[in-house]
């Protein structure tokens, strides 16, 4: 059974930098495409950023609008562990974020394609 693990939530305030970490254990990591999705208090859970599964040709990432350029996801297949590097974090960006699992297959930015996650970590950035 895949089994997703978050860490590296915290406080910071607007304009800070927080990396967050996923580890997978149970499955192929290379095999799964990974996403981000962070959930807002009040508010449903909304895609953040992933990436695809390795190939000879490298691997695709995938962000929301409002986080590009400052987000930045990564996977280490080494490790079994994928990231994310946040930048210039802005109050908006505060939630728990969670990490997620899917099929390469079909669109990296549709919830409901996703069949594993993680608890959660949370991310508070203040004004």
């Amino acid at each position: 059974q895949v089994q997703l693990v978050e860490s590296g939530g915290g406080s910071v305030q607007a304009g800070g930098s927080l990396r967050l970490s996923c580890a997978f254990s149970g499955g192929t990591f290379n095999s799964y495409g990974m996403g981000w999705f962070r959930q807002a208090p009040g508010k449903e859970r909304v895609f953040v950023a992933a990436i695809s599964t390795s190939s000879w040709s490298g691997f695709s990432t995938y962000y929301a609008d409002p986080v590009k350029g400052r987000f930045t996801v990564s996977r280490d297949n080494a490790k079994n562990t994928i990231y994310l590097q946040m930048n210039s974090l802005k109050p908006d960006d505060t939630g728990v974020y969670y990490c997620a699992a899917k099929n390469p297959q079909g669109d990296y930015a549709r919830l409901m394609l996703y069949n594993y996650w993680g608890q959660g970590t949370q991310v508070t950035v203040s004004s």
